[in-house]
């Protein structure tokens, strides 16, 4: 696939967004610039040194690309660059052991080199900026998954300047540097660049031995991409977020769908066994269509006949004994005949456990002398 220069286009939308970095963590890692300027006028002291091993050691994550850029006129990536590595060969940081830090730290400049001079901090942002969206952008053409990045500033130029950059900012820019001018292709490309990335900035200030003072400056990038939408035949408009974000997150998509819809439906389950039921009892005997409501939970019994000290409920029948339970298991509804007296259930005499089907059911409990007593039990879930 030919690679494409990036440029700046449109920002993601809100739900793009979300969708971007759905796709960064679901792909782990980061890319970590760590920008060094090599002028003399920074001459990384102890605490610099210190606050970059910091950085290396404490801060890396396992699946983390690391480039090391050093700048001063120029940037200096120290290999040949490509469209597909704009920054250089990054360094896959694969785990946190000691040979994958010293493999860092060994490529990290430590001390200023004297036969660099002129900071042209405005070519470092635009440079890196771009190569950093450029690295994303290869990674939606070639479908991988885009990653969140962070710049690392170690210089004591003034970064997010204005274009245009006049000795009063920063009297280091080389005199014939295009970043001088404000007019410059130059100047407006690293604006664009500025505006179209969401940076985030923190800093922190350290002083040489000289009394002179740089920053660390950390900049995080959410992880972003450019996009472009072209009208295209038929009424219709091609995009590249969207395609890419459907074709990476249809398949998680499907599972988390399917997980939640397990999640729910035990939830569900969950609610419906600890609900109470309500038990409406009507005794054929009476004119009343509703005698008596009984609350049955989950696990619990209601005796037919006489009360039970081990029941939650009693329904009252003809006869001294207990003919029988209703015992909740779950969702399911037991009829438990104790064969002291004859029970029916809808017209056949019960001498087993027997499963209830309906929400509504008739019993009868016949005594000698009276006859038939049916009941009507209608159950609410």
């Amino acid at each position: 696939m030919t690679t494409t220069r990036i440029i700046p286009g449109q920002s993601p939308n809100h739900i793009q967004a979300i969708g971007l970095n759905i796709v960064s963590v679901l792909g782990g890692g980061r890319d970590v610039v760590l920008a060094i300027d090599l002028t003399e006028s920074v001459g990384l002291n102890d605490e610099g040194r210190i606050r970059l091993r910091q950085i290396v050691e404490d801060s890396l994550k396992a699946g983390d690309y690391v480039y090391v850029v050093p700048f001063a006129r120029d940037v200096n990536v120290g290999e040949l660059t490509t469209a597909d590595n704009p920054l250089g060969t990054p360094i896959y940081f694969q785990s946190k052991n000691k040979e994958n830090l010293d493999k860092i730290l060994a490529k990290i400049p430590f001390v200023a080199d004297p036969l660099r001079y002129g900071t042209d901090i405005q070519r470092a942002e635009l440079t890196i900026y771009q190569g950093i969206a450029q690295i994303n952008q290869n990674r939606l053409q070639k479908q991988q998954a885009i990653k969140p990045q962070s710049v690392v500033w170690i210089t004591d130029a003034p970064l997010f300047t204005p274009k245009g950059i006049p000795s009063s900012v920063w009297v280091e820019t080389p005199a014939d540097s295009p970043f001088r001018l404000a007019s410059s292709l130059e100047s407006q490309q690293r604006q664009d660049w500025l505006k179209a990335l969401p940076l985030q900035e923190r800093s922190q200030s350290i002083t040489t031995k000289d009394n002179k003072a740089y920053k660390l400056t950390v900049v995080d990038i959410q992880p972003t991409v450019q996009e472009f939408c072209t009208p295209a035949p038929g009424n219709q408009e091609t995009c590249l977020v969207t395609p890419y974000l459907t074709h990476k997150l249809w398949l998680p998509g499907l599972i988390s769908l399917a997980i939640l819809t397990i999640i729910s439906g035990l939830i569900w389950k969950i609610y419906r066994v600890q609900r109470k039921w309500e038990l409406i009892v009507d005794f054929e005997a009476t004119a009343k269509p509703e005698d008596q409501k009984c609350r049955l939970p989950n696990q619990k019994r209601i005796a037919i006949g006489e009360y039970d000290p081990t029941c939650v409920d009693a329904i009252d029948c003809p006869g001294a004994e207990v003919r029988g339970y209703l015992e909740r298991q779950g969702e399911k509804l037991y009829l438990i005949p104790t064969e002291s007296a004859q029970i029916y259930y809808q017209g056949r005499e019960i001498t087993s456990r027997t499963l209830i089907s309906s929400s509504r059911f008739r019993l009868n409990c016949p005594d000698v002398r009276q006859s038939d007593y049916e009941i009507i039990i209608k159950v609410k879930k």
